[in-house]
């Protein structure tokens, strides 16, 4: 079979000079940093299969994750070395006790964006008070509207209250996208009803390529439905769909128009990677920074928060996002799956 994907030949490793005292996160290939995602766990309520074996999985003890003052503190000092944007994740983040009081705390900051990623099953019990606490943005995980493949890919029976939980998210006026992850032989039938319930509720629907972030050995290229075949076919269904202009080309999704001026979103992970514009890094419910998702190394940040002053914690963020590499190479004999599976990470 022809690769999917577009190879990269390994970078030669090189030793790195100190990474910059002053600026803005930097790496040495030229790329800044402004977007931070924090998980703030790594349990989840369902166990899609791309993500989280049917059963077990290794979690963080309830002791072992970093407390609310504790993320603050580390991203205050994001903030200060040009972080603008902040995305909580998980696992699912709304299995977090008193969250809103974590959303609170980070709307104070200077940020241009403060969301979350959720799988929607508690959302509609949860949504009027983060926004009182002062998320804007949302983005629910919705892999298709059909119950019976629902329960097959979560191996759970929740699909009325993701549903339900968008609406209440779109009532109280949050600002609400959706993601779909697309897999080969599976998702088919879903791209064309998802898209129609996206643009009937002026959702914008973004499809994500199946990536390699399972922990189990399933992925292979061939379960990857790309994102060319997903536009063809919707395209097939909706009438043509037009690039729109990159207005943030460090942004993972890729936007199209429709004829009537809605969007669609797609994040070719795989067979069109975008690692040359990545603009973020990650930490993890238990305090590891790391550069990438597929990352095979990670910064401790724990120690340096004993410190009473920040400076250790700034130095760490410098030089993990100096030493970040040029890019995951997915289909090239150099590549290999990440320590932790995607639950683990934070998407």
């Amino acid at each position: 079979m022809t690769s999917l994907v577009q190879i990269h030949e390994p970078v030669p490793a090189l030793p790195f000079a100190p990474a910059p005292a002053e600026g803005p996160l930097r790496d040495t290939f030229g790329r800044t940093h402004t977007d931070f995602r924090i998980s703030v766990i790594d349990r989840c309520n369902i166990r899609c299969f791309y993500c989280m074996p049917e059963e077990g999985g290794e979690f963080v003890p309830n002791s072992g994750l970093l407390s609310y003052p504790e993320i603050i503190r580390i991203a205050r000092a994001a903030v200060r070395l040009g972080v603008r944007k902040i995305r909580l994740t998980g696992g699912e983040p709304l299995l977090r006790p008193g969250l809103p009081a974590l959303v609170e705390g980070l709307a104070r900051l200077p940020l241009a964006d403060l969301a979350l990623t959720t799988n929607g099953v508690l959302l509609a019990g949860k949504v009027q008070a983060l926004r009182n606490a002062g998320l804007r943005r949302l983005n629910v995980h919705l892999d298709t509207l059909d119950r019976q493949r629902f329960f097959q890919i979560t191996r759970r029976d929740d699909l009325p209250r993701v549903l339900a939980g968008i609406d209440a998210a779109a009532s109280a006026g949050l600002e609400v996208k959706l993601n779909a992850v697309a897999v080969r032989d599976l998702s088919e039938p879903d791209l064309i009803p998802l898209t129609r319930f996206a643009r009937e509720r002026g959702l914008e629907l973004r499809f994500i390529e199946f990536m390699p972030l399972d922990g189990q050995g399933l992925w292979r290229e061939s379960g990857v439905l790309t994102a060319s075949e997903m536009i063809a076919r919707i395209s097939e269904e909706f009438g043509p769909l037009t690039a729109v202009p990159d207005s943030d080309p460090r942004a993972p999704a890729t936007e199209y128009r429709f004829a009537d001026g809605a969007r669609i979103g797609f994040i070719a992970s795989v067979s069109r990677p975008f690692c040359h514009n990545c603009n973020r890094v990650r930490l993890t419910s238990d305090g590891k920074l790391r550069y990438c998702l597929f990352a095979r190394e990670e910064t401790d940040l724990r120690a340096a928060l004993a410190e009473p002053f920040d400076d250790a914690l700034e130095t760490l963020f410098r030089r993990t996002v100096w030493e970040k590499w040029a890019g995951h190479d997915i289909g090239s004999p150099a590549f290999q799956s990440p320590q932790r599976p995607m639950y683990s990470i934070g998407g």
